[in-house]
């Protein structure tokens, strides 16, 4: 029997509203610059709420894909038709992460390695949809369904639905980089990113593979998204100016800002990334998920993340006073920081000194799958640098959330974390990571 495999994260990559480089990222974070604007990408009207958390300077040019080679740039730009922009994101996060691990095809054995990625459900854009409608339309200009299938139909662009699948990215991802070893794609929401990690964690360790990309994809800058958002979750209203809009765990929030962005990480065994001297940003002690929903199916959030920090802790061999912070779930919604603040109330309420809790939702909002992902990013850099951001607009602390949010950056991050995501319906996914101490 193989031994279990201690696992090391070794790149990361990002696409984000507040960067695209792990610096400029890092920057944003401990300058205490939002990411939420006025909408540029999209005409005014198009969505139900002004600002978001666009990203401005990623065009999805095959060049910001971070090529290492000629041939592979050519490989992209020509599959480029088939991506929409979550899986431009996606692909060109974890390309990012790659060069920062510094692997390259040829340098590692493509059959032990693989992909493990997240994302939401992709949606198509109305355009696409556009001039096959239009061929249906009688003389009043009323759609007639019977004409779709021989007159609608052959105007769709014949590989539009490659577009929208949402294992596209891991494909395109074991394409350009010849990843041959386990591939799988996740699509629960805002819990992706942590189950994607986890589960590249599980793969490693067991000895299935020795190099995980690991990612996450999201939006919720879509027409149909951002209706689907506005009928069922909280949204942040007009009150505050759009960089105040965000303020998770405040008395005063209103609501979620929409967002998009992607995130990847680089894991190897420890002994894969130690043969080839590789930097180390930390190791990955535990991973872990819950769903809970009470008997009429309704999600009990709180309840969820509770089993997930215990599982963490208990897989860990950790108490909870030797957690250095938590980066939150922090979704801004009256609801779910409540329930997210109860249940981290439940396992760290006893300790000495407070826990400090983070959340960079308040930097962008939410990036739907991809949240997850540059979340995890965010503090593995402050664990490299030792010292935690701020959460944004924590002005007021609210009775109902009984937090501990961190105010002013430079605090010290501690020596490990807790990253927490969940979904709306109950589904919980955590990671906990570790400083690397040899």
């Amino acid at each position: 029997m193989q031994p279990v495999q201690r696992v090391v994260i070794t790149g990361i990559g990002l696409i984000s509203p507040i960067g695209c480089s792990k610096e400029a990222f890092w920057e944003s974070l401990c300058t205490s610059r939002s990411g939420v604007k006025l909408l540029q990408r999209l005409p005014a009207g198009v969505l139900p709420a002004s600002y978001g958390g666009e990203v401005l300077d990623f065009q999805g040019k095959a060049e910001e894909f971070v090529p290492v080679d000629k041939e592979q740039t050519k490989a992209i730009r020509k599959q480029l038709k088939l991506m929409c922009r979550e899986s431009q994101m996606g692909v060109a996060a974890a390309q990012r992460a790659m060069a920062d691990a510094g692997l390259r095809p040829g340098q590692f054995d493509p059959q032990r390695s693989g992909v493990s990625f997240g994302s939401d459900y992709m949606l198509t854009m109305p355009e696409d949809f556009i001039e096959p409608i239009q061929a249906c339309l009688n003389a009043e200009g009323q759609f007639e369904f019977d004409r779709w299938a021989l007159e609608g139909m052959p105007k769709l662009e014949p590989l539009w639905l490659l577009k929208y699948l949402p294992n596209m990215p891991a494909s395109h991802l074991a394409i350009f980089n010849d990843l041959r070893g386990p591939n799988n794609s996740i699509t629960q929401r805002e819990a992706s990113a942590n189950l994607a990690v986890g589960e590249a964690f599980e793969i490693l360790r067991r000895g299935d593979a020795d190099v995980m990309v690991a990612g996450s994809t999201g939006t919720r800058l879509h027409p149909m998204k951002a209706i689907h958002a506005l009928q069922q979750e909280q949204l942040a209203d007009a009150r505050f100016a759009p960089q105040e809009a965000s303020r998770p765990f405040d008395r005063d929030r209103a609501g979620m800002v929409l967002g998009e962005g992607a995130g990847a990480v680089v894991l190897e065994t420890l002994r894969h990334a130690q043969a080839r001297g590789a930097k180390i940003y930390g190791e990955v002690l535990a991973a872990a998920a819950h769903t809970v929903a009470d008997r009429r199916l309704l999600a009990r959030r709180d309840r969820a993340i509770e089993l997930v920090v215990r599982s963490l802790l208990d897989r860990a061999g950790l108490r909870p006073d030797e957690i250095g912070h938590l980066h939150a779930h922090g979704l801004s919604t009256r609801s779910g920081d409540r329930e997210e603040a109860q249940a981290i109330q439940a396992v760290f309420g006893q300790r000495a000194n407070p826990l400090p809790v983070v959340a960079a939702k308040s930097y962008f909002g939410n990036l739907g799958a991809g949240s997850g992902l540059v979340e995890l990013i965010a503090s593995l850099l402050a664990l490299e640098h030792n010292k935690l951001f701020a959460t944004l607009n924590y002005k007021t602390p609210d009775p109902e959330c009984p937090v501990h949010a961190v105010r002013e950056p430079g605090q010290p991050a501690g020596r490990c974390f807790i990253n927490i995501n969940v979904t709306p319906q109950g589904q919980a996914a955590g990671l906990l990571i570790r400083q690397y101490e040899g």
